[in-house]
């Protein structure tokens, strides 16, 4: 397993939200917890995957996630079991839609 943070700045404050989890572990796919944290407006996106190696790709996803959502005072938690990063950022904005009540 590889373990992967990821720290964003420059959010944007939401209002009241409530933690969500989206998505299953099994092959090939992926679980996303969501949660509000206080983080002094920063977003911690905290990866754990058994696929080695694509810490590159990792970063490109969630730098992409970030400039669509610009979450602030938010922790996500990855669980991934080789999804590709079109998963990942589909299970990313459910969680977040999910969370806000919001559609991007």
């Amino acid at each position: 397993m590889e373990n992967l943070i990821f720290h964003f700045d420059g959010g944007r404050a939401r209002g009241a939200r409530q933690a969500q989890l989206v998505g299953v572990v099994s092959s090939g796919n992926l679980e996303v917890l969501i949660e509000a944290a206080a983080l002094q407006g920063a977003c911690e996106i905290h990866v754990q995957t058994a696929a080695r190696g694509f810490g590159a790709i990792w970063q490109a996803v969630m730098t992409d996630f970030h400039a669509r959502w610009q979450l602030a005072d938010t922790r996500i938690s990855i669980n991934d079991m080789g999804a590709t990063p079109a998963v990942v950022s589909l299970r990313l904005d459910q969680a977040v839609e999910s969370m806000l009540g919001e559609s991007a």
